[in-house]
């Protein structure tokens, strides 16, 4: 198969996507058309279904579709211009070429977050840290599979993992530089900061919201587990639950980014600080790899409120 990170402008393509979205819409004329978010593990492109009278049997969202369709750019995005479609028969295709992956040992990034479980010198954080990541085998699997969000940055398998310790090692030369910070709350509040993330997402392939991810959310979520964990901790110290779990709920900075505190310890600004550098840094990443329009100017980017130019070389 031809990946989607391989598709360039003006070509035909025919072979199997995992249709992610599927949306009915209809044109400025009144007439129906299919929009559609594909996906293989390369990345996504949206595709388009003008016609609907031929050459189109029915599938849904969440189905292996074999297509034919024309490669087109619209606003600097490359487009799928889909002529016919039918579903995947089995042995077609093989399910792992269309999960998105880090492009980093997700076996190798975990023995780097262990490591930084293993240098923490407070017993009770290390002994939490190691209730999660160490003894509960579920989640040390459901936590290496995750992604970080469903779309805008890490939503690849592996990527809350590599998220996570991204914001981990941030978090470990701000306490070199910053004397000041408790490095041991820093950092266990850094690896604890997303775990709400494994029930706030579903798992691979439909990575999408679950009931209680909407109606929660991963801040809430991930509290609530680190309350179930350190009830079984003997003596573990109030305060510093509760300013682990301050540092937890406060990460995301301003109550607009669904904090529901700001951050009033200098960890949790810290944190606030390293987790907001490596989302940003991430999305701004793979808004460049992934935008094949001509010349350095990209045009304007929602995300970031403007308009966006590839650094000169």
């Amino acid at each position: 198969m031809k990946f989607i990170e391989l598709l360039r402008e003006g070509e035909h393509t025919s072979d199997i996507y995992l249709c992610k979205v599927k949306q009915v819409a209809k044109t400025k004329a009144g007439k129906n058309y299919y929009s559609l978010v594909l996906q293989d593990k390369t990345g996504t492109i949206d595709g388009k279904v003008w016609d609907l009278s031929s050459g189109i049997d029915h599938f849904e969202a969440m189905d292996y579709i074999r297509l034919e369709a024309d490669v087109t750019c619209y606003q600097g995005a490359l487009q799928l211009n889909i002529k016919r479609i039918r579903v995947a028969r089995p042995g077609e295709y093989e399910p792992k070429d269309f999960l998105p992956v880090s492009r980093y040992s997700i076996d190798g990034m975990y023995r780097e977050l262990l490591d930084y479980i293993n240098k923490i010198g407070n017993e009770h954080l290390k002994a939490l840290a190691r209730a999660f990541f160490v003894e509960d085998q579920s989640f040390a699997q459901a936590f290496q599979s995750h992604s970080a969000a469903k779309s805008v940055h890490h939503g690849f398998v592996g990527g809350l993992l590599e998220h996570t310790l991204s914001v981990t090692k941030l978090c470990e030369y701000y306490t070199i530089r910053y004397p000041i910070l408790n490095r041991d709350l820093l950092i266990a509040a850094a690896l604890f900061h997303d775990i709400g993330k494994v029930r706030e997402l579903s798992a691979f392939p439909a990575n999408d919201y679950t009931d209680a991810g909407q109606l929660l959310g991963h801040i809430v979520m991930g509290v609530e587990m680190l309350d179930e964990k350190i009830r079984d901790i003997p003596d573990f110290p109030p305060m510093l639950a509760m300013e682990l779990k301050h540092c937890i709920l406060a990460h995301h900075g301003e109550y607009e980014y669904g904090s529901p505190k700001l951050p009033a310890i200098i960890e949790a600004m810290a944190l606030n600080f390293a987790d907001n550098t490596d989302a940003k840094l991430e999305t701004m990443k793979e808004y460049l790899e992934g935008n094949h329009a001509d010349g350095e100017w990209l045009g304007y980017n929602r995300l970031f409120e403007s308009n966006i130019k590839r650094t000169s070389k």
